[in-house]
């Protein structure tokens, strides 16, 4: 489980998705939740509240969730992440953080969670 008041950015372009993982982390514990579609955003998200995880689609409008995670590591410092995504194999080579392939399966999104709350 995760603190009172935990709060997750969700950096995905797609509206659905996005709050289907809102709804996954909830039930995680994960209290608020911020959604962002570009890196752009997702920096200013971050900045105006500081996430206690960030989940990161690979594909975003205006880049990709690795430089939105970039960015946002080099605004705010290190901050525990999860990338939730179609395109698994991009990210596993680069073996930046745990990945939970769509269509997410809730076990999946569970076992990621716990990944970072260990590291």
């Amino acid at each position: 489980m995760v603190g009172p008041g935990a709060h997750a950015l969700i950096i995905e372009d797609e509206m659905i998705i996005a709050i289907e993982v809102g709804e996954l982390l909830a039930d995680l514990g994960y209290a608020t939740f911020d959604i962002a579609d570009s890196p752009a955003q997702a920096v200013a998200a971050a900045l105006a509240r500081r996430p206690d995880l960030v989940t990161a689609d690979y594909r975003i409008i205006g880049g990709t969730g690795i430089d939105a995670v970039a960015a946002i590591v080099k605004a705010i410092g290190p901050v525990p992440v999860i990338y939730v995504t179609g395109n698994p194999d991009i990210v596993l080579k680069r073996g930046l953080a745990p990945v939970v392939d769509k269509p997410i399966a809730p076990r999946a999104l569970a076992e990621a969670c716990r990944q970072v709350r260990t590291a």
